[in-house]
């Protein structure tokens, strides 16, 4: 199956830890920039908009959260090597 195309301003979800930047897997942000092929910008907010952790992001790193009708935990598991 063929990995959907990440969108700008798309919300996305890490797939995995990155605690040099201390993120975890799970953490929930926004694409703010499409930096090339399968790179993108991800901005990281907490609930009042304020942002805690800006970076750039391989494709594999991310899993858009608008799956069209698919459950998350599936898109997850398609996601890497995709």
């Amino acid at each position: 199956m063929k990995k959907r195309k990440i969108k700008l301003l798309e919300a996305v979800a890490l797939t995995e830890d990155l605690p040099t930047r201390k993120l975890r897997a799970g953490e929930v942000g926004t694409v703010v920039e499409l930096l090339g092929l399968d790179a993108y910008e991800v901005e990281f907010c907490n609930e009042r908009g304020e942002t805690y952790a800006e970076l750039a992001l391989r494709g594999d790193q991310i899993v858009p959260l608008h799956t069209k009708g698919k459950a998350l935990a599936t898109a997850l598991v398609e996601a890497p090597g995709q």
